[in-house]
């Protein structure tokens, strides 16, 4: 179970107010208008940005002060986060070591994710030497190496064109599930939401409100998020 106890984000005169819990193995969507606070939302999560109040919980323990790295999740931008100069088997090997030190099982471990995501063979080119939709797949691929129970999506595949797009998520679906992982991803996109998401956290008005079912919600939006979607 992930929770977000009271807590309460003040930025430059932005606030954000979030007091829910996410079920272990849910996926969940983060809908709202344009700087309602959703990466926010997610940065406090990640701990990238530390919450002006509140508590952050994985399975009953705090993780609010845990340094990043040490948190038990995974989180992919639009920008993949891959290192330029690196080879993609290298980049996927810092998932397993940021030293960047591997065994030959681990070797193994990288050649199969690889092949996982569709990318078998292509381990030693560098990241712009693959197409955007593949670029996608590596750092998924690393994600699926760390195989943290918690999976955050700030919009990794809004560049997409829609057919690569749907693929993708169906990977995600299909790996969360093989894993039993916990997926929290902003999108901006209705469709997306209802691809991977069975349930929605709506972000707006100051206010991360409790997961609702996103079939229910999408049919009948509340009004910041009718304004939102131009329902």
């Amino acid at each position: 179970m992930l929770t977000l106890d009271e807590i309460r984000i003040d930025l430059d005169g932005f606030r954000l107010s979030a007091d829910l819990s996410i079920p272990a193995g849910a996926r969940v969507a983060l809908m709202g208008p344009s700087g309602a606070g959703k990466s926010t939302l997610l940065s406090v999560i990640a701990g990238f940005l530390a919450p002006s109040r509140g508590r952050v919980l994985w399975q009953e323990t705090e993780i609010t002060r845990t340094p990043p790295g040490a948190r038990p999740l995974s989180i992919l931008f639009q920008d993949q986060n891959l290192f330029p100069h690196l080879s993609v088997a290298r980049n996927l090997a810092l998932g397993l070591n940021p030293k960047g030190k591997i065994s030959g099982a681990d070797q193994s471990r990288i050649e199969t994710a690889l092949d996982r995501v569709g990318l078998a063979g292509l381990g030693a080119r560098k990241p712009g030497q693959l197409s955007g939709g593949q670029q996608s797949r590596a750092a998924l691929a690393r994600a699926l190496l760390r195989a943290r129970p918690i999976l955050l999506l700030d919009e990794p595949f809004a560049a997409l064109g829609p057919a690569l797009k749907a693929e993708m998520l169906a990977l995600v679906d299909e790996i969360a599930r093989e894993q039993g992982t916990t997926v929290l991803m902003v999108s901006h996109d209705p469709e997306d939401a209802r691809a991977l998401c069975p349930q929605t956290v709506l972000v707006a008005e100051g206010r991360a409100h409790p997961p609702q079912d996103t079939a229910r919600l999408l049919a009948e939006p509340p009004p910041a998020l009718r304004a939102y979607l131009g329902g």
